[in-house]
């Protein structure tokens, strides 16, 4: 069984705190090369309404657990309990934004974020003004009627995270949705997110490669090893919030936070290296 460590003592959570668990959960693949297996044995427990991050090396495994939190793909071993139903009976729960957009290009902004909405049969006029809403909370107001090939990638992304929340889900996973964006733009986006997440309190678990933005955004990191993947270890960040992202290498215990985090992550940056170097 993989050992959990939390780099800061704090008491396990209540089970009634906990919205999902990760039992024992492992995937693998069948590849012209035989069995590769991409994640293993992974056991975790998330609170309800906590902002969970997790950083690892290429090739670990993160993109396919959330592929497997959502629903499209099936685990080899283990389980993913939401609320202790099996994830597979819990989709309409669950929020996906993955790195690019993916906004229908023929519909208009407004149009894509009422979608999930509209598939759940809402009618139209109480759709439209979840959707207004929504728009108007990233400053997207006014736009609502522009195609996606007439806004700038940060404003698709902020619609594909309000499409995502517009349904309210319990949980919203989110795979590497800042990656392509400029510093500017993925600092405003960054601070919107926090400022939605509080308002809305949802449990969010948020994969990216860039450690400062791990510590600005999570209560938790988690750190993955190389290949297969497994809970290497959890860091507390102890930075109180509401958090000011823009000045928070600024916090007293920020440095040492990323000293840390990047210590255990360069472990397994070296073994995914000499494991592709073949020694």
């Amino acid at each position: 069984m993989s050992l959990v460590l939390s780099m800061d003592s704090k008491p396990e959570p209540d089970p009634a705190q906990v919205l999902l668990e990760f039992r024992n959960l492992s995937k693998s693949y069948e590849t012209r090369g035989g069995a590769v297996l991409a994640v293993s044995n992974l056991n975790l427990q998330v609170r309800d309404g906590e902002f969970l991050t997790i950083v690892g090396p290429s090739g670990c495994g993160k993109s396919t657990l959330l592929n497997m939190l959502a629903g499209l793909e099936k685990p080899s071993e283990g389980e993913i309990l939401l609320r202790g139903r099996p994830v597979a009976e819990a989709q309409r729960e669950i929020g996906y934004v993955m790195q690019n957009d993916n906004l229908y290009p023929w519909r208009t902004l407004i149009q894509n974020v009422m979608f999930p909405l509209e598939i759940r049969g809402m009618p139209a006029r109480e759709r439209k003004a979840i959707a207004e809403e929504y728009l108007a909370r990233v400053q997207l107001d006014g736009f609502e009627d522009k195609y996606p090939y007439e806004l700038s990638g940060g404003m698709r992304q902020r619609g594909n995270i309000v499409r995502a929340l517009s349904f309210s889900p319990s949980l919203l996973i989110m795979d590497e949705p800042f990656g392509p964006l400029d510093a500017q733009t993925r600092l405003l986006l960054q601070m919107q997110l926090l400022e939605l997440w509080r308002e809305e309190k949802k449990t969010v678990i948020f994969i990216t490669h860039d450690l400062p933005e791990a510590i600005a955004l999570g209560d938790r990191v988690m750190v993955m090893s190389a290949r297969p993947g497994r809970a290497k270890c959890v860091l507390d960040v102890d930075i109180s919030r509401p958090r000011d992202i823009a000045h928070i290498h600024e916090e007293s215990n920020y440095r040492d936070l990323l000293t840390r985090l990047g210590d255990e992550l360069a472990e397994e940056i070296k073994i995914t290296v000499a494991s592709k170097r073949g020694g």
